[in-house]
């Protein structure tokens, strides 16, 4: 019998580099968004559920739009971040509009996933080859496991020539086992690529082979519990910054591995990451797809 499998796409981020709603902006020759095609391969890996975490605002122009076009090929649910979604006893701003971060997204998904997962950005294209070894290590772990997984790429396939983009630089024991993730803003300066860390340490300079992950994360249903305690440090530690942190699974999951409370397999793809973080990405990405539907590897008309 086939295992279930869960495709999470973080949705709710409004885009404030891009200057709107960028996750719906069409880059295939038939309007389809870049989600179309992260949905299209993880569809042809083996997922059979996927869930989209939005703004609730966001709801009937994503069902509108992804949703008409995704829903006769996998079961879709969607699930709303919002900022009431917090531990009781603690308060946020009022003036807070900005979601809560990548960890706090997942914990709104505790009463609907039962099962090992994948999180996925809806604005990166990862590419046909990752979400097939993300399928396979998934399918190998139990409901009970501790052992997660990161989809992982060479910081030479990531990059744009328009700017920072946000990056996780990976470091791996000699098991291949994830020992530490540097939250970074990653852009290239000349001939070098500086990430510098979002924590405000000091930049440093990284190869076109140091491998980064870009939010595309292998979890079982044990990392709920794990979040929950997280938050509480969260509020705690942030107690006087509340308006503006962010709960961030890459400083979540780096803090869970420190304290030996899980593992996470480095998986590295050989894929080329192609994404929307300015609105001057655009015109690469949609290249980009032509060039992979001339090649054969998507259909000219991707559902049709």
């Amino acid at each position: 019998m086939k295992k279930n499998i869960t495709l999470v796409v973080l949705a709710a981020g409004m885009g404030s580099r891009f200057g709107g709603l960028k996750q719906i902006e069409p880059v295939g020759p038939n309007g389809e968004f870049i989600i179309d095609y992260s949905v299209y391969d993880a569809v042809n890996a083996g997922f059979n559920k996927i869930i989209f975490i939005i703004k609730k605002e966001n709801y009937e122009i994503f069902k509108e739009t992804i949703g008409k076009r995704v829903e006769p090929h996998i079961k879709v649910e969607y699930v709303f971040q919002e900022n009431n979604n917090i531990p009781l006893g603690y308060e946020l701003p009022k003036d807070r509009v900005k979601p809560l971060g990548t960890a706090h997204a997942l914990l709104c998904l505790k009463e609907y996933v039962h099962e090992p997962f994948a999180m996925i950005n809806a604005d990166d294209f990862y590419g046909k080859n990752s979400f097939e070894l993300a399928y396979d290590f998934l399918s190998n772990l139990d409901n009970e496991s501790n052992n997660y997984g990161m989809v992982c790429y060479k910081a030479g396939n990531t990059l744009t020539e328009n700017g920072a983009v946000k990056r996780g630089i990976c470091e791996s024991n000699n098991n291949g086992y994830l020992s530490k993730v540097i939250e970074s803003l990653v852009k290239t300066d000349g001939d070098k690529i500086i990430a510098t860390p979002l924590d405000g340490g000091s930049s440093f300079e990284v190869s076109e082979n140091t491998l980064v992950n870009m939010n595309f994360l292998l979890f079982t249903p044990t990392l709920f519990k794990h979040l929950e305690e997280l938050f509480i440090l969260f509020f705690v530690k942030n107690k006087d910054n509340l308006l503006t942190s962010e709960f961030l699974i890459p400083t979540a999951l780096d803090s869970l591995i420190k304290d030996n409370k899980v593992t996470t397999m480095v998986i590295m793809s050989p894929d080329n990451w192609y994404g929307v973080t300015y609105k001057e990405d655009l015109i690469n990405v949609k290249d980009s797809i032509t060039r992979l539907i001339n090649e054969g590897k998507y259909n000219y008309n991707l559902w049709g």
